[in-house]
């Protein structure tokens, strides 16, 4: 049967801590009124991510075999999936699984897209991140505002949600692989005339993050000087 929800999550060697994350989805899924598959997208990891991924009958496991990037993989997963709704969340569930109910609610009322955010109740960041990444991402957010896509506050919270449609139609047109990628699926969206929510939602910090603070924002800087570039001339007609 075809599953109402879709949760994807990318992982490059998540060993550590995918298998207690799938464990928590799977108890609340389990729990819930849906339908749902779950599907880890690997992004050439050299542990035992797969491996333990694979262990557990209700994960399908997509990979490339390579490590391309955050966005490739969430692309593949979505791509992969079959669900009615398409939620991608990291493996480290900053987000708490939970939280799910929120976007769900939004996609039942008619929006195509919907974002969870930390910058909508910052009351609901129950462990932040050091101030210097703060201080990066609020100024990366107000650069993405000002140079590709107004009125979205937070475009870089790892966990939305899409419907069949939108997910097909947004991620079979993005190109980006990086981190990057976040910015290019919503300024997609909004140029096709989907319907685009932000929601508050709760968030941790998880001080093991992969993600250079230097580095990788320099390289999203640039990628999201060509999302524009990328995309020119590719939409005749909206939605």
């Amino acid at each position: 049967m075809k599953p109402f929800v879709s949760i994807i999550i990318p992982a490059y060697n998540e060993a550590s801590r995918i298998g207690n994350s799938l464990n928590r989805i799977i108890s609340y899924m389990n729990n819930s009124k849906y339908s749902y598959e779950i599907i880890v997208s690997d992004d050439g990891s050299r542990d035992e991510t797969i491996a333990i991924s694979e262990s557990f009958d209700e994960v399908r496991v997509v990979t490339e075999g390579k490590n391309f990037g955050k966005g490739r993989a969430v692309r593949r997963g979505i791509l992969a999936a079959k669900g009615t709704i398409r939620i991608f969340t990291d493996a480290d569930l900053s987000t708490p699984i939970q939280e799910i109910e929120k976007l769900l609610a939004e996609l039942q009322k008619g929006y195509d897209v919907v974002i969870g955010s930390r910058a909508v109740n910052d009351d609901l960041i129950r462990k932040h991140q050091p101030f210097y990444r703060e201080f990066m991402g609020k100024t990366f957010n107000k650069i993405v505002q000002v140079l590709v896509l107004k009125g979205i506050s937070d475009t870089q919270c790892g966990f939305k949600g899409f419907t069949e449609k939108a997910a097909e139609d947004i991620f079979l047109r993005a190109k980006m692989d990086g981190f990057s990628f976040d910015v290019e699926i919503l300024f997609l969206a909004d140029k096709l005339g989907y319907r685009i929510k932000e929601t508050a939602v709760e968030w941790y910090n998880d001080e093991r993050s992969t993600v250079s603070p230097v580095v990788d924002s320099i390289r999203m800087f640039k990628d999201i000087t060509r999302i524009k570039k990328l995309h020119a001339g590719s939409f005749v007609e909206p939605k």
